[in-house]
């Protein structure tokens, strides 16, 4: 019997596949394999998976949502770029929401909470050993939406999850300076951090929190300003 009955199983294989493009261009956006501004085009790609464009067109719809991916006038589209020029406001609310972020976790976090912060922290300390940029991307990310989520106010936490993903290709740029071989100060900033928010003080909390963002920041500035590689100890 053919019709409605034979279209559940062709269905899911399309959502399959448009996930796994999504995920293959995604890792390939924020490893940089696939440069900012560079062209995407439907039908190369489909040619690529083998699969028709419908389930690419839904893997760049998702990517454009995510901002990695833009549309532009003429209707072309190509991998979003990085404004180099405009990140200060993307700074400056970065390091405020590490601060605001960590001070609420340390006030209002619940026992259940310090153990997603660990294991966050274990799983990112993991991809450091095993240098693995995205996994370390991915990593850093949900460690401080763990902290921000412990904060316990979803406006807090809707921004910040925007931000770090915004950040995201930075991020690489800076791994990539190191030969994605992290310095062990950034896992010990992580460590301190969680310290200070299990042991409910706030300013600690708020301290470390802006002294690890206002690192991490000053860093990328020196690499964007051509200073040379990046100034923390190994």
């Amino acid at each position: 019997m053919t019709g409605p009955a034979s279209n559940p199983l062709p269905e899911r294989r399309r959502g399959s596949g448009a996930k796994m493009i999504y995920d293959l261009l995604r890792d390939e956006i924020l490893d940089l394999a696939l440069a900012p501004g560079s062209p995407v085009d439907e039908t190369q790609l489909a040619q690529r998976f083998g699969t028709s464009r419908t389930p690419v067109r839904e893997a760049l719809v998702r990517l454009a949502g995510e901002g990695l991916i833009e549309t532009l006038p003429n209707r072309s589209t190509m991998v979003a770029n990085i404004d180099f020029l405009n990140m200060q406001p993307l700074f400056d609310a970065m390091v405020l929401m590490y601060r605001v972020t960590s001070r609420l976790a340390a006030l209002h976090h619940r026992p259940e909470d310090l153990e997603a912060i660990r294991a966050r922290q274990a799983a990112f300390a993991a991809a450091v050993e095993a240098q693995d940029a995205l996994a370390m991307i991915a990593g850093n990310a949900a460690f401080h939406a763990a902290i921000a989520e412990a904060g316990r106010n979803r406006y807090f936490f809707g921004l910040f999850s925007r931000l770090l993903d915004e950040g995201r290709r930075l991020l690489r740029l800076y791994y990539r300076s190191y030969g994605d071989r992290l310095p062990q100060a950034f896992l010990e900033e992580h460590e301190a951090l969680i310290a200070a928010i299990a042991a409910r003080d706030a300013e600690a909390a708020d301290r470390l929190a802006q002294a690890h963002a206002e690192q991490v920041v000053r860093q990328i500035e020196r690499l964007f300003t051509g200073e040379g590689r990046l100034e923390i100890a190994l």
